[in-house]
């Protein structure tokens, strides 16, 4: 009896550590299920679960009492754990989905309900509405011949970025690509960095500005002009120099106006914002043309000069708006 007692203990030990290492083996499948399984698969992970529980409870029959209901309550425990882990994690996904619609909404101004065929079709519709009645800018092309192809390539970059913020304006102008040739250097790139370039809702002819509208209508925008821009004239052709000179030659595009007679004005960038000290002394009203843009579609909309140009000014120009400073020395 003592030695039949000493094997029936050492089974049940045996049977005992046989449970709870085909526990640990089951609980370690499920992490690595866990970690490995993306938002799609979690169905499935369940299912795989449900095996191991089944193929638990098949082995619990063949085990003695104590140990099985030892080893069933632990798994229960280990797996409602589990299920509410897998559980965080796919509300966690989904918050982190709803977060970054969000974003594009606000970041759009569209309703999030509407399909991407909606949207282009509502952005068709608005550029088809400026073309007739909206603003409308000007970028004078005809000084590309001179400029690097890097300066090439950093003038077609400036391009897209102008007709993306243009697409996505709740008033958008009507652009038009003017002294542009279909064989030029600038076109290839354009081709080459804008994925379709081709299919842009705007007007590109080898015409130049000066010749294409009436002389009167033409408002020459540069840094270089005495006059402060005080509105946005839906009346007017505002031109930008398509000009990306890294040697900074001074009052090219002024001096352009003046030779044909047009009107120029310069942001009211003095008249809004103040110069800030800074390490290197640097101040600049010299901006990209989609910086440009920025700022007269921004006030197009709001009708508020420190907002636009808050918008387009980085502070690496040196300059910052009066009332920022005005607040700092108070």
């Amino acid at each position: 009896m003592t030695g039949s007692g000493q094997r029936t203990k050492h089974m049940d030990w045996k049977l005992e550590g046989s449970a709870q290492e085909t526990e640990s083996h089951v609980l370690q499948e499920q992490e690595i299920i866990l970690e490995d399984t993306g938002e799609d698969g979690i169905s499935e992970s369940f299912q795989l679960l449900q095996i191991d529980v089944e193929c638990e409870h098949q082995e619990r029959e063949t085990l003695p009492a104590g140990s099985a209901t030892w080893c069933s309550k632990n798994v229960q425990r280990k797996q409602r754990h589990w299920e509410k882990i897998v559980a965080a994690k796919k509300s966690k996904r989904k918050q982190e989905k709803e977060r970054r619609k969000a974003n594009r909404v606000e970041n759009s101004g569209i309703c999030p309900q509407h399909s991407k065929r909606f949207l282009r079709s509502l952005t068709k519709k608005k550029l088809a509405e400026a073309k007739h009645s909206g603003p409308r800018l000007c970028i004078d092309l005809s000084m590309t011949h001179h400029m690097s192809k890097k300066e090439l390539s950093r003038l077609a970059g400036q391009i897209r970025r102008l007709y993306g913020s243009n697409k996505k304006a709740g008033r958008p102008f009507w652009i038009y690509l003017t002294g542009f040739s279909a064989d030029s250097p600038l076109y290839e790139e354009c081709l080459r960095m804008n994925d379709g370039f081709s299919s842009y809702l705007l007007d590109i002819t080898e015409e130049d500005c000066f010749s294409l509208f009436p002389l009167e209508t033409l408002v020459y925008l540069t840094p270089d002009s005495e006059d402060a821009l005080e509105d946005v004239d839906v009346n007017k052709v505002y031109i930008l120099g398509g000009l990306v000179d890294e040697s900074i030659q001074k009052k090219v595009t002024f001096q352009k106006a003046q030779e044909h007679s047009v009107m120029t004005a310069r942001l009211p960038i003095q008249e809004y914002m103040v110069r800030r000290q800074n390490g290197k002394n640097y101040h600049s009203e010299i901006l990209a043309i989609n910086q440009v843009f920025d700022i007269l579609s921004t006030y197009f909309e709001t009708q508020n000069w420190p907002e636009a140009l808050q918008k387009g000014v980085s502070s690496r120009k040196g300059y910052v708006l009066q009332n920022s400073v005005e607040w700092r020395t108070a």
